[in-house]
């Protein structure tokens, strides 16, 4: 028995005498910021080591200043070691902020590195722009820091009439709605052309913009749409819902159909808000795959993306005069529609 009691005695000896280590502050990573727009911006952080103690808190705390701590504006998430994701909300357009992921334990708290970043101007700016290919001047709007053709483009080295015999999915072919032959300079004569621009395949569509210019794709679409929505182009004042309700401020106050559908391009409704966004979209129809010519004037106008869907179609935008979004399809490469050019950023 006393042989027992001094092993114990021995081995609560040894226990004490062995160093033990002592917690030191965790360490975390911040990563990129991603998804900015006017009033919100997602960053992602990572606590890689918890320095001996159990991580009780970690997030995200952002400034106006350089280097913010958690005495600044800060959002938490979680606990824990590993990689962890923040949304935030309620920032102000145009402005610069100074990020860093932080993580706390029983020792104190440590940050990541600082990251910043602007968050986007929620005001539409206008501006001009001249193509030296053939002195055409365009009105601009700059949305979201991209600069957008507030008109259909009006480039035309060539021109041929409808008919199925110019449907091709590998050369361009360019038409004028209503003109059915191949003389550029009678064709630029023409109202349509002066109006509502030129109809391109989408193999014209890919190589139509001027030099420091391109052809939108699928997702800078997409980004226009929701800065619209974002920001109070929705023609009922409301925010958000992407495609939804942009419709009428994008449209041109006149020269569609009239609808009586609540908030629809060819309705009169909400007048303050047609053509809120000085986009200027117009009924410019469209060349369909059978080789005619239809809805210029009244009914729909469709623009190319140069996002292709399939090897035999792409991605396009629509307005109807009945709607009050803005439409997504993906029709036939040799369709002819309008074209709005994005500057290269």
């Amino acid at each position: 028995m006393r042989k027992v009691i001094v092993s114990l005695f021995a081995l609560l000896f040894i226990y004490s005498c062995t160093p033990r280590a002592i917690p030191v502050i965790p360490s975390v990573t911040t990563g990129e910021v991603t998804s900015i727009t006017t009033t919100k911006a997602t960053f992602a952080g990572d606590v890689t080591a918890d320095g001996g103690a159990a991580i009780i808190a970690r997030g995200v705390c952002w400034s106006t200043s350089q280097f913010p701590t958690i005495s600044d504006s800060k959002i938490s998430s979680g606990t824990g070691l590993g990689v962890f994701t923040v949304n935030i909300t309620n920032l102000s357009p145009s402005t610069t902020y100074y990020v860093r992921a932080y993580a706390t334990n029983s020792v104190g708290t440590t940050y990541g590195e600082q990251r910043s970043f602007t968050t986007i101007n929620a005001n539409i700016e206008y501006g001009s722009f001249m193509d030296t290919r053939d002195n055409n001047l365009y009105k601009t709007l700059i949305a979201g820091n991209t600069e957008w053709m507030a008109e259909n483009l009006k480039y035309l080295p060539e021109v041929v009439g409808p008919g199925t015999t110019t449907n091709s999915y590998t050369t361009a072919y360019y038409y004028v709605a209503g003109y059915d032959s191949t003389d550029v300079f009678t064709a630029k004569s023409t109202e349509n052309y002066k109006i509502y621009g030129v109809l391109y395949n989408w193999k014209a569509a890919l190589i139509a913009c001027p030099s420091g210019w391109h052809l939108p794709s699928d997702v800078e679409w997409t980004h226009l749409e929701n800065f619209l929505a974002d920001n109070g182009y929705n023609f009922d004042g409301t925010t958000g819902g992407g495609a939804e309700r942009i419709a009428k401020s994008m449209a041109t106050d006149s020269g569609w159909l009239i609808s009586y559908i609540v908030g629809a391009v060819g309705n009169i409704d909400y007048p303050e808000n047609r053509n809120k966004s000085g986009f200027s979209a117009l009924p410019s129809g469209q060349r369909a795959s059978d080789g005619g010519f239809s809805n210029v004037g009244s009914h729909s106008g469709t623009w190319w993306t140069s996002t292709e869907h399939s090897t035999y179609d792409a991605w396009n935008r629509n307005l109807f005069y009945n709607n009050r979004n803005i439409s997504r399809s993906y029709p036939d490469k040799v369709s002819g529609f309008s074209i709005r050019c994005i500057r290269d950023n």
